[in-house]
């Protein structure tokens, strides 16, 4: 019988985790349009680039996917080894979308499958981080600022709802703005381009 507590189960579930997480959607996505995502528009394999650059079906393709992502790993990781084996199966899926290694460690920056994580684990957190992350969009016209006030508001909630994974949540969120320390510049200068979610179609 499998000991599912056993180090190697933890070790093996977080590797899976992490190469689910090197999945790119954006690059197959790409791929299937006949365009190299990494040298179109910002060259940031994620949803927002997608969208501008190839239209909104290939973006809700590669949202869902990047979504589900995280959502996996937390679901299976939780269902063997509880709260801590979701954090940790979640953590890497989000670490493998960022720096995976089957793309140079080029990854995008951890929204959409930090959301797959967040809702997996405690959907309370993920809705309102959605909320905030929408609320932001809307107001600004620019992902980047609701990407932003998302990971702002995660350590915040966790707080309220689950303060025994306060400091992974710290540590997500911080990971996040670093990986937007180059939209946050340009926010600062007013050269953050808007969004249009009417997407453009890469004929």
């Amino acid at each position: 019988m499998t000991d599912f507590h056993s180090p190697v189960v933890w070790i093996l579930l977080a590797a899976v985790s992490y190469f689910i997480g090197n999945i790119s959607p954006a690059t197959l996505v790409g791929r299937a349009y006949g365009v190299d995502i990494h040298k179109e528009g910002s060259g940031n394999p994620g949803t927002t680039n997608v969208l501008r650059t190839l239209g909104k079906k290939a973006a809700a393709i590669t949202l869902l996917v990047d979504i589900l992502k995280g959502a996996v790993p937390v679901l299976i990781g939780g269902s063997l080894l509880g709260d801590n084996g979701a954090i940790v199966c979640g953590s890497a899926a989000f670490l493998g979308h960022i720096w995976p290694v089957t793309q140079r460690f080029q990854g995008g920056k951890g929204i959409a499958t930090g959301f797959g994580v967040l809702l997996a684990f405690d959907w309370r957190i993920g809705l309102l981080c959605l909320a905030c992350a929408a609320l932001f969009m809307v107001i600004t016209r620019r992902v980047s600022c609701g990407s932003i006030a998302a990971a702002v508001s995660l350590p915040v909630f966790m707080a309220v709802f689950d303060r025994t994974y306060l400091i992974w949540a710290l540590v997500v969120a911080l990971i996040v703005l670093w990986r937007h320390r180059t939209n946050i510049v340009r926010l600062a200068r007013g050269e953050e381009p808007p969004v249009s979610f009417s997407g453009k179609k890469k004929e």
